[in-house]
């Protein structure tokens, strides 16, 4: 089948290259050129595992192009553009907007489009409207993406939701993209059918869910920190229980990157507008334990330096999360960022993140005293203090010992409780966790 992708980030050129691992001949559009420049050549403009194979594997049936025309020779148009936060927290809906407007133009009677975009509720039906009097039928399909796992969550998703309209058009929209997605189905991927509404809440509500249960973990950290109790062991216990489970109960700095903190503000602001706000006032509180625990860093070091100008202190991590070079709203990069305005000399390291990083770094004005690079023993060459902020397990697997003897000083504040406390208490560190001594 041929398949056009409108928007080529990172949700719409990993879902391309999936599709034509599927077989299908594949077009991606994207109004960036050094981007499609980048993936016409098979290169990945971002770092994801397996996603430059699977590009190289696959450009037999791909191509890239910044031409919307090149949509009209496909029966099946993915719109998986991204919806970044407003200043008042809504979804941006602006190119979500523009890749329909532009679409509209080169569709066709019996054509499928398939929303991918995380979207305000109520979004499809609007939509919907827009493509009818072309012929073709409009329907959503959520994506659920990590990043450092997207090629797997595309191949082999844990669920398939399709929102689609009532009738007629959404059962051919249904047997539409039942092909496109057969080798998946065939797996036995559950496949969940439902209307416009309940598919964009799924992926808001998903997102909140975890959400919610991160800041409640760091949360408990808090409470932790005043009483000696330890987080870690708190959450291995109620772990166990089968209602709870023991994923996403690791405290730490909080979560980041382009969806969780997007999308709950999004929720929220949609909820407002729908005039029910009551109903998620508790995703404000989310949010703000989640950006409160970004500042406990800097009072750990603060207690344990004093004034903290004029020390070196090294961070592990960029990213905002590991196996990614994601910095969009990087609770590691934040951290860095309030130390060099503290007037430490920082020095940040990631394998992949300390890139991107740095024209952030220049338009903040830090780097005279905010510093990146891939080498994460360089980085603590003399330094006085330690922060762990993305849990690479290069900095999970590294040597206390090895660490100790390249550094002045011998703290390490573990931002991701994902060091072994007791071999670097071992190895002559003071070791100050997140919840935990």
């Amino acid at each position: 089948m041929k398949i056009s992708v409108i928007g080529c980030g990172y949700l719409g050129a990993v879902h391309a290259a999936s599709m034509a691992e599927l077989g299908h001949e594949v077009v991606g559009i994207d109004v960036n050129p050094h981007r499609i420049d980048s993936l016409q050549r098979s290169i990945a403009p971002f770092h994801e595992p397996g996603f430059d194979a699977l590009l190289l594997k696959n450009s037999s049936r791909l191509t890239f192009t910044t031409e919307m025309s090149a949509a009209a020779d496909a029966t099946v148009h993915f719109v998986a553009v991204g919806t970044p936060q407003s200043a008042d927290g809504s979804a941006d809906m602006t190119y979500v907007n523009s890749a329909i407007e532009g679409l509209l133009l080169y569709l066709s009677d019996g054509d499928l489009v398939v929303g991918k975009s995380t979207v305000p509720v109520g979004t499809a039906e609007r939509l919907s409207e827009q493509v009818q009097p072309t012929g073709a039928v409009l329907m959503w399909n959520p994506e659920f993406l990590r990043e450092g796992f997207a090629v797997e969550d595309t191949l082999s998703p844990d669920r398939l939701v399709y929102g689609v309209p009532a009738g007629d058009d959404g059962d051919s929209a249904t047997a539409i993209l039942d092909e496109v997605y057969s080798e998946i189905i065939a797996k036995g991927t559950p496949r969940l059918v439902m209307n416009f509404a309940t598919a964009e809440l799924v992926k808001v509500a998903a997102n909140s869910f975890l959400a919610t249960k991160i800041s409640f973990i760091n949360a408990m950290a808090e409470i932790a920190d005043v009483t000696g109790a330890n987080v870690t062991q708190l959450a291995d216990a109620i772990g166990y229980d089968t209602r709870i489970g023991r994923r996403f109960l690791n405290a730490g700095i909080g979560f980041g990157g382009g969806c969780l903190p997007k999308d709950i503000r999004g929720f929220v602001a949609r909820a407002e507008e729908l005039g029910v706000g009551d109903a998620l006032s508790f995703l404000k509180d989310v949010d703000d334990i989640n950006v409160r625990r970004r500042t406990r860093v800097a009072e750990i070091l603060t207690e344990e330096l004093g004034n903290l100008a004029g020390k070196t202190i090294v961070v592990w991590g960029i990213s905002f999360k590991p196996d990614s070079d994601d910095i969009r709203d990087s609770p590691a990069l934040d951290i860095a960022e309030s130390l060099a305005r503290a007037g430490a000399t920082v020095v940040s390291a990631d394998p992949e993140g300390w890139k991107p990083a740095q024209a952030r770094i220049e338009q903040s004005g830090l780097s005279d005293s905010l510093t990146t690079t891939a080498d994460h023993r360089v980085a603590v060459a003399g330094a006085d203090a330690l922060v762990v902020a993305t849990e690479w397990k290069v900095f999970q697997g590294e040597n206390a010992e090895t660490i100790g003897e390249l550094m002045s000083g011998n703290l390490v504040v573990d931002g991701r409780n994902c060091l072994d406390a007791e071999s670097w208490k071992a190895a002559g560190f003071r070791y100050r966790g997140m919840g935990r001594a």
